[in-house]
């Protein structure tokens, strides 16, 4: 009885945690550069004193999906999209140097680059700071030109470039903010190889289809584990009864 009941209800907490995983991945589906979280189911047998008489379903976090999202041409000068493999390097909210797919970038009042997020965007020596300018430009390789406000036009300046970086993916790791950080002692030189697409966005390469019949296959698993919680609860009821009955 015992055993019904314990792997009925564990079967629908993890049941419940990859729920949780996959309504992340559909909530953030329209959410530009997403990289969709991915799990699996376990079974892990029971270990005690004696022989492993039970066996139970956790469900485990085995790392993210890389592969690049739809394109999708804006035509605005700072949204930034990576051809290929590799990363923005931002400023997290923490200080510690992060990186995202994410390239809506925008100016804000004090001139600071960042993304849509509000993450700074960093350059050669740190955050980017955009002094006022009458134009931006952003080139394949990460540098930003701006014509001065009042300058000539024909006089461009190169002022930063943007950090961009293409570290071993299977040593990184989603933060909480979102964002991917990678251990201490990696820190990413910047790689020439990684290159941006202008006036143009990353989608989330979340399926959505996939991720509703996903949902839809937990939520009939967790009906079904209930059911089996309550079966156990009238099982033992009924065996209680009978034990009275004898006595």
């Amino acid at each position: 009885m015992d055993r019904m009941l314990y792997i009925a209800m564990n079967g629908a907490t993890n049941t419940l945690k990859a729920q949780a995983t996959n309504s992340n991945n559909l909530a953030n589906v329209s959410t530009t550069g997403f990289r969709a979280d991915l799990d699996a189911f376990q079974a892990l047998p029971v270990y005690g004193p004696t022989h492993a008489s039970r066996v139970y379903s956790q469900d485990e976090r085995i790392g993210h999906d890389f592969r690049p999202g739809p394109m999708m041409t804006t035509g605005r000068d700072l949204d930034v999209a990576i051809n290929g493999e590799g990363w923005i390097a931002v400023q997290a909210q923490d200080g510690q140097e992060a990186y995202t797919r994410a390239g809506d970038l925008r100016i804000g009042p004090n001139g600071l680059l960042t993304n849509g997020s509000g993450h700074p965007v960093l350059g050669n020596a740190g955050p980017i700071a955009i002094p006022p300018a009458d134009k931006v430009d952003i080139a394949p390789d990460g540098s930003i030109t701006i014509i001065p406000r009042g300058e000539d036009v024909n006089a461009p300046a190169v002022i930063d470039r943007i950090r961009l970086v293409k570290p071993d993916q299977q040593q990184m790791f989603k933060r909480e903010d979102g964002l991917f950080g990678l251990p201490p002692e990696i820190e990413p030189e910047p790689d020439a190889a990684v290159t941006l697409a202008t006036g143009v966005l990353e989608g989330s390469n979340v399926n959505a289809v996939e991720a509703m019949v996903k949902m839809i296959q937990y939520g009939r698993m967790f009906e079904m584990q209930s059911k089996m919680i309550k079966t156990a609860e009238q099982t033992d009821a009924a065996s209680d009864r009978l034990l009275r009955l004898q006595g």
